[in-house]
C-alpha cells in the first residue's frame, strides 16, 4: 500500500531538553493512524514537525513521498491539518470564514463551501458569527477548513476537543468514511484514547519524546488481556481447586470472585459455568472484561493505574 507519512529517526531539542526522540513512523493511504501519548510526550511537536510549523533538530519527514523540505506549495494543497485550537475571524460569519479559506486555497467557492458545511453538519450555523459559536461547533469549523479542498492527508490534533457525545460521534463516523471510502490519510491525536480505539487501524504510542510501540488494532485486539469474573455461591476456594484441576489459570481477585485468564474461557463462558455447576458449585455471576486501551496505554508507558495482571 502506498506510504503518505514517513519520518526516519525524526529528533526536535530545545537546548539540552529533547521533546522528540529519533522518532521513525509510516503510515499508508487509507489509515487512520492514533497517536496516543501523555501531554508533554511529543505528540504536538511531531505533528508540527510534520506540517513543517518547526524545524526539527535532526532527521527527516516525507510526505506522499516527497522529503518535506522539498515538497512546495503542490505538497500542501493535498493536505488539511488543524492543530490545537481552530483560528477565524471573530466577526465573519461560518460562511464568510468558509468562502474566504476558499479563496485562499483557490479552490471554487461555493461548491466547495456548501459541500464541507453539509458535511460537518454546520449548515444551521452559517450566518452565526464565529465569536457566537460554542467550543463544539468552533472545532467543526476548524476541521471543515481542513477538509474542504478534498485532501489526500488529513493531519488532526484534537480533533474532538469540546464537542459533546453526539459531536463526537459525528466526527468518529467521518474520519471512518474518509478513509474506508475516499483513501484519505488519517494522522490524529487524542486524549480520549476509547474513540481512537474505536476508529482508528493502527496506533502509535509515544512517551518522552520517544515512540515506544506501534501495533495495528489486529494485534492490540490479540495481545490485550482479557478475564473471565465468576461468582459463586459458595466454597470459592473449593471452586477455585475445580477450575485449576480442569486445566484453567485462575485465582481469587480482590472482590472474592474468581478470576479466569484462560482464552478459552472467555470465549466460552458457557463450558466454565457448566463444569462448576456440575461439581456442586453454582455460578450466581459470570463476566466477561477486555482490557481497555486506556489501560494498555499506562501499562505500556509505566503509569500507576494500569491493569496490574
Amino acid at each position: 500500500m502506498k506510504e503518505m507519512i514517513r519520518t526516519e529517526r525524526l529528533t526536535k531539542r530545545y537546548g539540552n531538553r529533547t521533546v522528540v526522540d529519533e522518532v521513525s513512523l509510516s503510515v499508508s493511504q487509507g489509515e487512520i493512524y492514533g497517536f496516543l501519548g501523555l501531554n508533554g510526550a511529543g505528540k504536538t511537536t511531531t505533528i508540527r514537525s510534520l506540517l513543517g510549523m518547526i524545524k526539527p533538530t535532526s532527521g527527516e519527514v516525507y510526505l506522499l513521498g516527497q522529503r518535506l523540505a522539498e515538497g512546495g506549495k503542490q505538497l500542501w494543497n493535498r493536505v488539511g491539518y488543524m492543530v490545537e485550537a481552530p483560528a477565524a475571524y471573530p466577526d465573519f460569519t461560518v460562511r464568510e470564514n468558509l468562502r474566504l479559506f476558499a479563496r485562499m486555497r483557490r479552490i471554487p467557492e461555493r461548491r466547495a463551501v456548501e459541500s464541507v458545511m453539509e458535511k460537518l453538519r454546520l449548515s444551521p450555523m452559517a450566518d452565526i458569527k464565529a465569536k457566537n459559536l460554542s467550543l463544539g461547533n468552533m472545532q467543526k469549523l476548524g476541521l471543515a477548513k481542513a477538509l474542504m479542498h478534498d485532501p489526500d492527508i488529513l493531519i488532526l490534533d484534537e480533533p474532538t476537543n469540546a464537542l459533546d457525545p453526539a459531536g463526537i460521534v459525528e466526527i468518529r463516523e467521518l474520519l471512518i468514511h474518509l478513509a474506508a471510502q475516499q483513501g484519505i490519510t488519517v494522522f490524529i491525536s487524542s486524549h480520549i484514547l476509547e474513540e481512537i480505539a474505536k476508529m482508528a487501524s493502527r496506533i502509535g504510542i509515544i512517551h518522552q519524546g520517544a515512540l515506544l510501540q506501534e501495533l495495528t488494532t489486529k494485534e492490540f485486539e490479540d495481545i490485550r488481556q482479557k478475564r473471565l469474573y465468576i461468582g459463586v455461591c459458595d466454597q470459592t476456594a473449593s471452586a477455585l481447586s475445580t477450575l485449576k484441576e480442569n486445566g484453567y489459570r485462575a485465582q481469587i481477585g480482590e472482590g472474592g470472585w474468581l478470576e479466569v485468564y484462560d482464552e478459552l474461557a472467555v470465549r466460552h463462558p458457557e463450558a466454565v459455568s457448566k463444569l462448576l455447576a456440575d461439581s456442586g458449585h453454582p455460578v450466581s455471576m459470570l463476566k466477561v472484561e477486555e482490557e481497555e486501551l486506556e489501560s494498555y496505554f499506562l501499562k505500556t508507558i509505566g503509569a500507576k493505574g494500569a491493569w496490574e495482571a
